[in-house]
């Protein structure tokens, strides 16, 4: 990274004049967010545009979008919002963590709050468990349920424990993570929700109520039957193909060169094991199916050369990039953002080739 750079890396922005969803390259300074048009796989200066983050206020997590649970909005001091999405829960979480650092760079105080979060959590004397309870069952503005895999098996109907915590901290019924884990854990205690699967199984053994629910995207919770749904039950979601059931290893946005046209296009790149799948998903599109992808077994990787444009490739590409060659001998050329992730990427696939 260059000096004074804080993080970079592929964010989708929602456009502002149409709504529709464009990959930029994000750099994050002490008090900017620039943004960049990726061209052939290079980045076209000068700057697509900038966010001044002096007086900005960031949401996070930010569910307005239905379809894109992995939002941050930032709300600029003349009340321009910006919608960016991020690969995962993690990539996304530490982005927030960086931008909100730089928004209070000038106020060290706020920094140290951000990092102490109060323990004592009491639930507004207005809010029953009930009302949060209704709240979480209904239609539009309720928390998801979908099937969802642990250790090889699947549950129907299920949700993931840190989609409940930022359902929670989105709805306004607790302040920050640390409060909805203890609100989700006394409904648990209340019977409202129960844990599925032996990883949120084995916390609540643990003991202490502000850990019994897991804030993590690998435990599984479901509503308790003892709570009668006044909605009728939505069809069952049919479970998508084999090739979908693997367990997520990695994922990430990368650029690919495309078969026919060969033009550089970013795509949301998911690693899955047993069975092991590379899919890439079109991250401006709502609908959350692979455009393509195809299995690993019997496939090849390898780094290519830095220095000069390697044969296959087409555009003024700015290098880290790699090449998989299935078993059937089709060949993708992708471009990891940085070496150390190209490595992270090529080390990862490897293991399940």
């Amino acid at each position: 990274m260059e000096d004074g750079v804080l993080k970079e890396g592929f964010l989708v922005k929602r456009g502002h004049i149409v709504h529709n969803w464009k990959v930029r390259w994000f750099i994050l300074r002490q008090n900017t967010l620039l943004y960049y048009k990726l061209e052939g796989g290079r980045k076209v200066t000068p700057p697509k545009g900038r966010i001044v983050l002096d007086g900005c206020t960031i949401t996070c997590p930010c569910l307005e979008y239905e379809n894109r649970p992995l939002l941050i909005k930032l709300k600029t001091r003349t009340s321009t919002e910006y919608f960016l999405e991020a690969c995962s829960r993690e990539e996304r979480d530490a982005w927030a963590f960086e931008i909100t650092g730089a928004i209070h760079a000038g106020q060290p105080g706020k920094v140290q709050q951000l990092h102490i979060l109060k323990n004592s959590f009491k639930l507004p004397p207005h809010i029953s468990l009930h009302c949060i309870v209704d709240k979480m069952h209904n239609s539009s503005s309720g928390i998801r349920s979908s099937p969802n895999m642990e250790q090889g098996s699947t549950y129907k109907k299920t949700f993931i424990g840190s989609s409940m915590v930022d359902w929670l901290i989105s709805n306004s019924f607790a302040a920050n993570r640390l409060e909805a884990v203890t609100l989700a854990s006394v409904l648990m205690e209340e019977n409202f929700l129960r844990p599925v699967g032996t990883r949120s199984m084995g916390a609540i053994r643990s003991g202490d109520l502000a850990e019994q629910f897991l804030d993590d995207s690998t435990a599984l919770y479901t509503f308790a039957e003892s709570y009668k749904k006044k909605i009728s039950p939505k069809e069952e979601i049919s479970l998508s193909t084999m090739e979908l059931s693997g367990t997520v290893v990695k994922q990430g946005y990368l650029a690919k060169q495309g078969h026919k046209r060969k033009n550089w296009k970013v795509r949301r790149f998911v690693l899955r094991k047993e069975p092991a799948f590379l899919h890439y998903y079109d991250p401006s599109k709502e609908e959350n199916r692979p455009v393509g992808g195809f299995s690993l077994r019997g496939s090849l990787v390898s780094a290519l050369e830095d220095n000069g444009v390697p044969t296959g490739v087409k555009g003024n590409v700015q290098g880290n990039l790699f090449k998989v060659i299935t078993k059937d001998d089709i060949h993708y050329y992708i471009q990891a953002s940085s070496k150390a992730e190209r490595a992270e990427w090529i080390e990862a696939i490897k293991k399940l080739t």
